[in-house]
């Protein structure tokens, strides 16, 4: 079907709600990578971010019927949104303290934290390839990289949050700022041991 050698996302969708398979395959074309990388920021295992990507898949074709055109790349957005949903849900049923707030991890006194992120420089930031910061949030602890992404990636307020995850906004604030903390480290580490190894 000629139709099918562009992105007319409306076609697309209407073309999966009839189950036609080419289309089925467009649509995994479209948005196989944007619900890849969301379920990896949220889901730490590489197993278990395939496993949630898949579902999520299988999700959009079952509730193609639900999505409104709003313009291109609205149908990429409603399918990325299913993934955040799928991929947070999944880290709550693996651990229901999730967000519970461990005394034990941070103390915001004993981490420096103003001073490791003043420290930072948005400068810094351009010394750190796409895959290496994202391996950084990955290897955040899974309640700090929920809400960081959650709120510093996909936009949602703390307010937000908080409902989304059943916590208040106070968490969903303290947690967020841990992640900063935990992430700004991560990145100055790194960058030291990078100077370090050009020097002769």
């Amino acid at each position: 079907m000629l139709w099918l050698a562009d992105n007319d996302e409306k076609r697309i969708s209407r073309g999966v709600a009839k189950g036609d398979k080419q289309a089925m395959r467009k649509l995994y074309d479209l948005v196989a990578g944007s619900i890849s990388s969301a379920c990896c920021r949220y889901v730490a295992n590489d197993d278990d971010a395939k496993d949630v990507a898949q579902d999520t898949f299988l999700s959009i074709i079952t509730h193609i019927g639900d999505f409104e055109y709003r313009g291109k790349g609205s149908l990429r957005a409603w399918a990325t949104r299913i993934a955040i949903n799928k991929a947070v849900n999944f880290m709550r049923k693996q651990d229901k303290q999730l967000l519970s707030i461990k005394e034990e991890l941070l103390s915001d006194k004993s981490l420096n934290a103003v001073e490791v992120e003043s420290n930072l420089a948005l400068q810094d930031l351009y010394d750190i390839d796409a895959d290496q910061l994202h391996a950084f949030i990955r290897s955040l602890p899974d309640g700090y990289r929920t809400v960081f992404n959650l709120y510093a990636i996909d936009g949602k307020s703390h307010s937000e949050i908080a409902q989304l995850l059943g916590i208040s906004e106070s968490t969903s604030a303290s947690q967020y700022h841990r992640a900063k903390v935990q992430l700004a480290k991560k990145i100055t580490n790194y960058l030291s041991q990078k100077s370090t190894s050009y020097e002769y």
